[in-house]
């Protein structure tokens, strides 16, 4: 009876080194992406939190320019890398720790309808978690178009946090928290399972390789979709952590905004779409950098 067995190079041959992400990579990379798209994401709350239709998207940028100068389209940047530190790295940490857990363990990808069940648990934790830097957030970048005397004026993200905290309470800090969460379950189902999902049906085709042309249309399929889900629940949750006691909850606020018509849930859908998707796109190029740089390196065979 004759015996085979593989020589060291063979074995050597059939294994392969694949890289999977550090559990805070997803942060960074929103923090870097956050910092590219904040002028837009600053246009969006303003024309969010209008009560009539009077400005667009250009006039906006142009009349906070006008009022206060270029560096006012940065307003509230310490409070958005704030909100990337805890609100994405906690839904990208539990998605990708969780996928790449179970996917070592079966050996293939997750079923789509994991991903979004996943992707739901990950945006409800981090959309909690990010709450009170999400309202610090909005709040320092709608001082730009109030008068001064009503202006805040919060110095950083930090000293928002405490002066929120000292002067309304900690329960404040969590105001909105309902309707952050549930957005925050559909951005992450829109960017997080969606880009999965489109990645690996553009990869299983075999017209494109894992490459940063791949990333980029995936990724910018996953911005179109979070853009739709997210728009109403996005509108009802700046105005709700914009007020200063108008609202009585969220279904007082959702009353109220439906009286100025459907339109109203969708109102800064452009800017939203010009700032969501562009930040869906940088965030998900800069985490495949980092993870082909700086992964962990796993061996599987092949």
């Amino acid at each position: 009876m004759q015996s085979f067995s593989l020589s060291p190079r063979d074995t050597f041959d059939n294994m392969q080194e694949q890289r999977i992400s550090r559990w805070y990579f997803g942060g960074i990379a929103s923090c870097g992406a956050a910092c590219c798209t904040h002028p837009l994401d600053l246009i969006k709350v303003l024309l969010q939190t209008q009560q009539e239709v009077k400005t667009r998207m250009v006039g906006m940028a142009a009349h906070v320019v006008r009022s206060d100068g270029v560096l006012a389209l940065y307003s509230g940047l310490s409070a958005s890398v704030c909100r990337q530190l805890t609100y994405s790295l906690t839904r990208f940490a539990i998605y990708e720790t969780v996928r790449d857990m179970m996917g070592s363990e079966t050996g293939r990808p997750m079923p789509f309808y994991q991903k979004v069940l996943l992707a739901a648990v990950g945006g409800l934790t981090g959309g909690f978690v990010g709450t009170p830097a999400d309202m610090v957030n909005v709040r320092m970048q709608n001082d730009v178009k109030l008068p001064p005397k009503l202006r805040r004026n919060y110095a950083h993200a930090l000293d928002g946090l405490f002066r929120v905290w000292r002067e309304e309470g900690i329960k404040k800090l969590f105001s909105g928290a309902t309707m952050a969460s549930s957005r925050g379950a559909l951005v992450t189902v829109g960017q997080l399972s969606c880009y999965d999902q489109a990645k690996q049906l553009v990869l299983g085709s075999g017209m494109m390789s894992d490459n940063i042309v791949t990333h980029f249309l995936a990724s910018l399929i996953a911005g179109g979709c979070a853009t739709i889900l997210c728009q109403p629940l996005d509108v009802l949750k700046t105005r709700l952590m914009n007020s200063k006691g108008e609202y009585g909850g969220v279904v007082h606020c959702l009353l109220d905004t439906a009286k100025l018509g459907p339109r109203a849930f969708y109102k800064g859908l452009v800017p939203a779409a010009i700032r969501l998707i562009p930040q869906t796109v940088l965030t998900f190029i800069f985490l495949e950098q980092l993870r082909a740089r700086f992964g962990i390196r796993v061996i599987t065979s092949t």
